[in-house]
């Protein structure tokens, strides 16, 4: 190894490693509200890229389907529970958001696969795609039982994931797909060409960091997301809905996965079930913060993206091995320093 390969292996670690940054972030935000290891997070970086992937080649994406399927579910359910409580307002709202919204969308999705569309429009309508699935998702499983415990709610993430992942298949097929570079050329700097698709990729990282942080800080619902984060009980009794955190949450780490998965569709092809992989990464990351800590989580991603490109240099069959026994450490050093504490209600 020399310092050039030393230096295109950098350049791959902190690209990885920004990518593993926000699924640990979403990872995190999610389980800090909602107490829900999102293992499902690694799909809605597939569904995200390989939505736009088929738009760019002229095809309508499965997710386009998948949306309005959902959407009925999520107004079937509504429509019982509002029936059980005799109380039926709020429910028009669900309607537009859960059935007309995908509606339009899958009208819509035939013009936005066609010619001459820009780049631009269709990630836009990509994300509309995937985002909605999010709240969905919370709503048709997590909501029913979010009193349940933190290990039942993590068997119903492992569920979730396998029923996306064969629906992944379903929709999208085995075959792997690529999506156009969201900026096209090269930058020079030493002994290394730098694409300048890693640069966009690092720039959208650092603007939607700085977005949640924005987001946390200065907004009445992020203010609200942290509180429900601190205590849920306390949140309840101040008038804070932890249903509409939940939902919030969700809506947010769908966000962050499909555009995540849009960001390295260019760089690396991505089949129905490459996101699971790619989520395990980020949720080693969000290990290092023990799950409540941004900047540990966005740290270790970093860390463990450098780690990873490194080890495809040194030891390419056992790469995904070594960045997966790296929890092992980090759960032991983490433990002397926890303290137990009762699940609260």
């Amino acid at each position: 190894m020399d310092l050039t390969i030393a230096l295109i292996l950098l350049q791959d670690g902190i690209l990885n490693g920004a990518i593993y940054a926000l699924l640990g972030l979403a990872l995190v935000l999610v389980f800090v509200v909602t107490r829900v290891i999102l293992i499902p997070q690694g799909e809605f970086v597939t569904f995200g890229a390989l939505s736009l992937a088929f738009l760019a080649n002229g095809r309508v994406p499965g997710t386009a389907h998948l949306l309005v399927l959902m959407g009925v579910l999520v107004c079937l359910a509504e429509a019982v529970s509002c029936w059980r409580a005799r109380q039926w307002r709020g429910y028009g709202s669900t309607l537009g958001w859960a059935l007309v919204l995908p509606l339009v969308l899958e009208a819509l999705a035939p013009l936005a696969a066609g010619p001459d569309v820009p780049l631009v429009l269709r990630v836009l309508f990509a994300l509309a795609l995937v985002v909605p699935m999010g709240p969905m998702i919370y709503r048709l499983v997590y909501q029913p039982v979010e009193q349940a415990s933190v290990l039942v709610l993590l068997i119903v993430s492992v569920a979730v994931h396998f029923a996306l992942t064969g629906l992944g298949l379903l929709f999208f097929g085995a075959e792997g797909w690529r999506t156009p570079a969201l900026v096209e050329g090269t930058v020079q700097i030493g002994p290394v060409a730098w694409t300048a698709q890693t640069f966009a990729v690092l720039a959208t990282c650092a603007v939607l960091i700085g977005g949640l942080w924005l987001f946390f800080s200065r907004t009445l619902y992020g203010s609200a997301l942290r509180a429900t984060a601190v205590n849920r009980r306390g949140a309840r009794l101040v008038g804070i809905s932890t249903r509409v955190a939940g939902s919030l949450t969700f809506t947010l780490a769908a966000a962050i996965g499909a555009l995540s998965g849009m960001l390295i569709a260019a760089i690396t092809t991505i089949y129905y079930d490459t996101g699971f992989l790619i989520g395990l990464k980020g949720f080693v990351a969000a290990i290092f913060g023990g799950l409540v800590s941004y900047p540990a989580a966005a740290a270790g991603a970093l860390f463990v993206g450098v780690l990873e490109a490194f080890s495809s240099f040194w030891a390419s069959p056992f790469k995904e091995a070594i960045v997966f026994t790296l929890i092992i450490p980090v759960l032991l050093w983490r433990s002397f320093g926890s303290v137990h504490l009762d699940e609260e209600d």
